[in-house]
């Protein structure tokens, strides 16, 4: 199902619906908060560690700047993308057949189904479940990126991942 001749040297996140549950909080002012799923900071610090360069996109204009500051904690570069326009962006700026993708929604499913490797959360939308190579089980905002995280290294970078794991005291059972 999966090949490993090449690397993934890429991960692209949509934001909303995988570092988040896709709920946006409004007052009488708009929109104010996002929530953001607390383990999955775990996941990104291991891409990192083993060389993989990381993006994300969001098509949330309203709550972009509050996406902004929780890529810019996590030191993930952001872009704002419409739905519509994403295929075309992956298309243009990213080498599909060395990039994982990992989203949720009807406008990804193109894309997830043309790159290396395409993720989305159990909670996706059901073209981007069908076009995905791995669901996880976890959902957007409660754990959904770790668990693709950890998914792409022990797929992609086996030795790397049971490295992480013996470092670090983990089972294999524990991802």
């Amino acid at each position: 199902m999966f090949e490993v001749e090449q690397k993934i040297k890429n991960v692209l996140f949509d934001v909303d619906g995988v570092f988040t549950d896709g709920s946006f909080y409004y007052s009488a002012d708009g929109k104010i908060l996002k929530k953001f799923g607390p383990e999955d900071g775990d996941g990104i610090r291991f891409l990192k560690s083993i060389g993989v360069k990381l993006s994300a996109i969001s098509a949330d204009h309203r709550g972009f700047e509050i996406t902004r500051s929780r890529m810019s904690d996590l030191k993930i570069p952001l872009e704002l993308v419409s739905e519509p326009e994403r295929h075309a962006y992956i298309s243009q700026h990213f080498d599909l057949s060395s990039l994982a993708f990992v989203a949720d929604g009807i406008f990804d499913a193109k894309s997830l189904g043309e790159v290396r490797c395409g993720i989305a959360p159990s909670n996706a939308s059901r073209a981007a479940k069908r076009a995905a190579n791995f669901i996880t089980s976890a959902r957007g905002g409660e754990g959904a990126v770790a668990e693709a995280a950890f998914f792409i290294g022990r797929q992609y970078f086996p030795s790397n991942f049971e490295n992480f794991i013996v470092e670090n005291g983990f089972n294999e059972t524990d991802f």
